[in-house]
């Protein structure tokens, strides 16, 4: 996204790593798919909660920068409490976030993750908050 956001790349930043295919952003709407794959697995062969947070956060990070960026303000996660509903193994988590409050300082995003089978795997509400670049 040159001129609305950091210059990092996809494969140089931590969604890069994890695999995490962003597929939509705007202030509105984020969206994101992720393949299940063995590094993302717990001892007990289910996706790590870790793997959840991850995406949330990248989510609510992206669509607050969509709004904010050409303003001169960045993005930072503040708080995020993702709750895991039912064990994914296999396939692909699908996530999609949405904002529920936009403000100065802050935004709050829910962002929900269902499994391939479109069945809700993990839910997720984010607090970003709004800085100046500096």
């Amino acid at each position: 996204m040159p001129g609305e956001g950091p210059s990092l790349t996809e494969s140089q930043a931590f969604d890069g790593l994890v695999g995490l295919e962003i597929t939509e952003v705007s202030p509105e709407r984020v969206s994101a798919q992720i393949a299940v794959r063995d590094e993302l697995l717990q001892p007990f062969g289910v996706v790590h909660g870790g793997v959840y947070a991850t995406i949330a956060e990248s989510l609510a990070s992206r669509g607050t920068v969509a709004a904010v960026w050409s303003e001169g303000s960045v993005a930072l996660g503040l708080s995020n409490h993702t709750s895991f509903l039912r064990p994914v193994s296999a396939g692909t988590v699908t996530a999609i976030g949405r904002p529920l409050h936009r403000g100065r300082t802050t935004w709050v995003w829910d962002v929900e993750m269902t499994d391939s089978e479109g069945k809700r795997c993990a839910v997720s509400r984010v607090t970003i908050a709004v800085r100046p670049r500096g």
